[in-house]
């Protein structure tokens, strides 16, 4: 073959593996298989099956179309998913890729396909890390240098080293096997130096490509995996601040009944401990609001108790389409306190509060209204922008709402953890006329009726990002 055909024929083969590799990673189902550490055999047989097929097919047009030699790197892709799969998948994957070559009586193909799938799969089973694997790279004139330099003047085992020089071994073996056995197996050779090591480089190169795009994959997976984690974390540290606090704030409600009004304090005990046991069974980050309104209802119980019938009034006018909307948990009820300690309770005659749901397109309007002292424009203001001198436990920055305690903070920082600028808090008040939040948030669509925390929040941001 000449030289310059086996160049390109070298440039082509890059970009075979290069599209095999990115197209067989788009699959979530084949990324499930090909990242997994341990896998059984049956999961074995499908990672070959969804790389050896593609690879098999090229040799296949190998043999159909003469002037197409390129299409063939079954060698390298047996290495590839002996290393990505152990021996057993090696040997599979030989058997596959070679089938298509013993039509053409290339007896070879198989045991040397064979030989090259286990010997790559014991690598991955010799490798100290499964980081070793996925950080090969065909640059490893650095390996080398940095080998040389850890080594010198100890000599010590270097995996990537190792795995290299066993490519470049095996490569050679099959061009020995192919020129004492011309036709019975497929290879590619020039008797110009340059060119030969242009060949032994490509072998490298289109077995180190489809492992960097999957690393790249694996990375990215393994990064939203980490959002997920810290959003989880965030999360938790808001829910942890909410729970003391609606707590103290009812066993203060209960202590002013305990001396005047014990059987109703102990009304307000058996309503809570109905209230923490929910508390305790529920830990997932999203509810149906409908849950979150019975909830609030059991704190409206209490407060209710506390005030009198005749100074806290509820009203609901809630769409029934909206019941069944995912929502935060204990979202609303840091509001609903809210209202309650300082929009009505400064009031004498007391007040009532309005709660309001509705669906506008992709979104869920959720309104909490009291007809309080309400607020000042500053405290509006200060509720509507981030505090620049207070940051929250993981360095970012808070929002603070003055006289209105670690509510509307809290509400307003979950908002931004979940959903990010895809949900609003707006706030309008009139002095001694009432205060009114309205929540916007996104419609979310989740797998389960009660989805975990991890899973509900990363999904939240995902369906939510512009």
């Amino acid at each position: 073959m000449d030289s310059k055909l086996i160049l390109i024929t070298l440039l082509i083969r890059m970009g075979v593996a290069t599209a095999i590799a990115s197209a067989v990673v788009r699959s979530r189902y084949i990324k499930s298989l090909l990242f997994r550490e341990r896998r059984t055999l049956w999961q074995t047989v499908q990672l070959v099956l969804v790389l050896g097929i593609p690879f098999a097919t090229g040799v296949w047009i190998r043999g159909s179309v003469k002037s197409f030699v390129a299409a063939d790197v079954s060698f390298e892709s047996v290495i590839i998913m002996g290393i990505m799969g152990g021996r057993v998948a090696g040997i599979l994957g030989a058997l596959l890729c070679s089938f298509p070559a013993l039509f053409r009586h290339e007896w070879l193909a198989l045991p040397m396909d064979v030989a090259a799938g286990y010997v790559a799969g014991a690598f991955r089973e010799l490798a100290p890390s499964r980081e070793d694997i996925w950080s090969f790279s065909p640059m490893v004139d650095l390996s080398f240098y940095r080998w040389i330099r850890r080594n010198f003047p100890v000599p010590r085992y270097d995996w990537q080293v190792a795995f290299f020089i066993s490519i470049l071994v095996l490569q050679f073996v099959r061009q020995v096997l192919g020129r004492a056995f011309p036709g019975y197996i497929f290879y590619l050779y020039s008797p110009n130096f340059w060119i030969e090591v242009a060949i032994f480089a490509a072998s490298i190169a289109v077995i180190a490509i489809p492992i960097k795009i999957w690393n790249a994959t694996r990375i990215e997976i393994k990064l939203e995996e980490q959002e997920r984690l810290v959003l989880q974390a965030r999360l938790d540290a808001l829910q942890s601040q909410i729970n003391p606090h609606f707590l103290f704030n009812t066993l203060n409600s209960i202590s002013s009944l305990v001396r005047f009004k014990p059987d109703e304090a102990r009304e307000l005990v058996v309503k809570l401990a109905n209230i923490l046991r929910a508390l305790l069974k529920k830990h997932d980050a999203f509810v149906k609001l409908r849950d979150e309104i019975e909830f609030i209802d059991n704190y409206l119980d209490i407060e209710v108790v506390r005030f009198g019938q005749d100074k806290l009034r509820v009203r609901k006018e809630l769409d029934a389409e909206t019941l069944d909307v995912i929502v935060p948990s204990m979202l609303l009820q840091p509001l609903v306190e809210n209202s309650i300690k300082h929009g009505i309770s400064p009031r004498i005659e007391g007040g009532s509060i309005v709660m309001r749901s509705r669906l506008r397109k992709e979104k869920v309007i959720i309104e909490i209204e009291d007809d309080g002292v309400g607020m000042l424009p500053q405290e509006i203001s200060s509720a509507m922008q981030p505090d620049r001198g207070a940051q929250n436990g993981d360095g970012s920055e808070g929002m603070e709402l003055a006289g209105a305690g670690i509510g509307m903070q809290n509400v307003a920082e979950r908002l931004n953890v979940l959903y990010g600028i895809n949900a609003k808090m707006q706030i309008s008040s009139k002095r001694d006329r009432g205060t009114k939040v309205t929540l916007e948030l996104p419609l979310v669509q989740t797998n389960s009726d009660n989805p975990s925390a991890a899973s509900a929040i990363y999904e939240a941001r995902s369906n939510t990002r512009v």
